[in-house]
């Protein structure tokens, strides 16, 4: 049991290296094919700057009391972060199902709380990695400024988190290459477009501001705006429990599915 000067429990070790493997790879996954993983969503980002902000951005004015560019950065930035770490997670683990590799975790002794932590830890990864990389492109825009800064990192690794749990369970019910396409196209697309990315909900009449409050994206899209800017259309104490709320509820619901072995086990 001991290693080194220290004695550390055998089983916590077998599970700290096995957490490593998992995040390690799944890290170099997406950064050995960075042009389809990371490059994307760069150009995408210099592409709504460059449209919305500069060339419509100016007819519409000011937004909130901010101007319509700086308004939009942030939910660019948080479209970004849902994006990859839901993407990274739905097409790595169904890979592993349907290339086999599932079986050698199974059969590892490696517990599968574990098994999920690594997965969404590594779309984490991801989904910061190409944040922080559209931060910089939207700087080039503008002036970023953040009013709070220590909200804006904790909105976007929970909201990360939220997005790769949900691709885990996205694979986990997949069969085909197929189906991992059908969520992002069909729900995950039209909820962020409609959540606050590229406008106030204020703008909107009373009947579709209360439809808009029950997309979820929405309070994650403002609590994070309100850590760059300091305004959003939602309290950021309730999109915060919000955000728990989801992390719990689905991440409970993926290590359900992974102990029942749905849709790995046949």
């Amino acid at each position: 049991m001991a290693y080194g000067d220290s004695a550390i429990p055998t089983t916590w070790w077998r599970n700290w290296v096995a957490f490593q493997t998992i995040l390690i790879k799944e890290v170099h996954r997406f950064a050995r094919i960075w042009v389809q993983t990371i490059l994307p969503s760069a150009i995408t980002t210099g592409l709504y700057l460059l449209i919305f902000g500069n060339l419509i951005g100016d007819r519409i004015g000011v937004m909130d009391g901010f101007t319509y560019m700086d308004y939009i950065v942030p939910g660019i930035i948080m479209l970004s972060i849902i994006t990859n770490s839901y993407g990274n997670v739905v097409s790595s683990f169904y890979g592993t199902k349907f290339q086999r590799h599932i079986e050698e975790l199974l059969i590892a002794p490696v517990p599968n709380w574990l098994i999920l932590a690594g997965y969404v830890c590594g779309g984490v990864a991801r989904g910061l990695t190409v944040g922080v990389l559209v931060t910089i492109v939207a700087a080039v825009f503008t002036d970023l400024e953040l009013a709070h800064p220590l909200l804006v990192v904790l909105i976007a690794i929970l909201t990360a988190t939220v997005f790769a749990i949900g691709g885990f369970i996205n694979a986990i019910y997949a069969k085909s290459f197929d189906d991992i396409s059908i969520v992002p196209t069909f729900v995950l697309t039209p909820l962020t477009y409609l959540g606050g990315v590229f406008y106030s909900i204020s703008l909107l009449a009373p009947f579709w501001q209360g439809a808009s409050l029950l997309n979820p994206i929405l309070y994650m899209v403002n609590a994070f705006r309100y850590g760059f800017l300091g305004v959003s259309d939602i309290p950021v104490a309730v999109a915060f429990a919000l955000i728990v709320v989801f992390i719990v509820g689905l991440g409970g619901w993926a290590l359900h599915l992974l102990n029942r072995g749905t849709g790995i086990k046949s």
